[in-house]
């Protein structure tokens, strides 16, 4: 009798083990980027600052809507500790992307991801503009699909950089 008791508690204790260790949230590792200026970039040197990583294209016109809000944010927080990379997808054509972002003045690296590289890191990003939060310990804390309402999201930024 003891043996028909144990089977089951011992299965629920190794589906529940199971459970608890595909729910905890894994640092983004091994990211490394190159900036269209040169400058590398890789998850280590993301420790220790809250990181927006945002993915974008020239021809998206929610993308280039939030670009505004995304240059003030960085000139707001960047010297809290707040870093943000603009990723352009990979269909977005190179001399484009340098184009728009010289034109505008992006103060913060601009990245493109031309093997798909970058967005398989964060699970396969379908639409534009999508928004990863990353806190200081390189954890993805938030996900925005859709330009950002930068009102809520500057507060948001101002809590966790205390």
């Amino acid at each position: 009798m003891k043996k028909n008791k144990i089977i089951p508690i011992f299965l629920l204790a190794i589906f529940s083990i199971l459970i608890f260790i595909s729910l905890q949230k894994n640092p983004v590792k091994n990211l490394n980027m190159t900036a269209i200026g040169g400058e590398k970039i890789t998850s280590q040197q993301l420790l220790g600052k809250l990181t927006l990583i945002n993915f974008w294209a020239t021809d998206c016109p929610g993308c280039i809507n939030e670009m505004p809000g995304l240059i003030e944010t960085y000139k707001q927080y960047h010297a809290q500790g707040l870093e943000i990379i603009a990723v352009a997808m990979y269909y977005d054509p190179p001399s484009r992307v340098v184009s728009y972002s010289k034109n505008n003045k992006l103060p913060f690296p601009v990245v493109l991801d031309s093997n798909k590289e970058i967005m398989n890191k964060f699970n396969d990003i379908k639409l534009t503009p999508t928004s990863i939060v990353l806190d200081k310990n390189g954890y993805v804390i938030n996900t925005i699909v859709g330009e950002i309402n930068f009102k809520d999201f500057n507060k948001e930024i101002a809590k966790l950089l205390k």
